[in-house]
């Protein structure tokens, strides 16, 4: 049996946000036609805890359900986000993610995803935080 996600935002809760803040986009992750995942691309208001990119996103609430993992959706799903934010948020040129410390296997999934730690760190609710980028190939 899978563990849930402990790290990432119930996907309900992080809809009640976006409802509050348009700065939140909710994204589900598609896994042949049925919903696997789940993410937030947030907007300056929750990027500038992380960077002064103005041109920058941040991934919140990222995850997949627990019966779909271990199929390779997450490293997919973050290679295709890249063209995806091109597409929808043609303005922006990097990516940012803030992963805790503890949760190792997401850390793999964002570096083997494009992701390369900032070497930054901070607190976070549930203890240190890695902050994570990818910058984003515009042409």
């Amino acid at each position: 049996m899978r563990r849930t996600n402990r790290y990432a935002s119930k996907a309900l809760d992080a809809l009640k946000q976006f409802q509050e803040d348009p700065s939140r986009h909710p994204i589900v992750i598609l896994y042949n036609g049925q919903p696997a995942g789940f993410f937030i691309l947030h907007g300056w208001e929750g990027v500038q805890r992380y960077s002064n990119n103005t041109n920058a996103l941040l991934i919140r609430s990222y995850s997949i359900n627990a019966k779909f993992q271990g199929n390779g959706i997450a490293k997919q799903s973050l290679f295709e986000l890249e063209d995806f934010v091109k597409e929808h948020f043609p303005d922006k040129d990097e990516i940012i993610l803030a992963v805790n410390k503890k949760n190792t296997v997401a850390q793999q999934v964002y570096l083997k995803g494009g992701f390369v730690d900032s070497g930054q760190r901070m607190m976070g609710r549930k203890g240190e935080l890695y902050i994570f980028r990818k910058s984003l190939n515009v042409s």
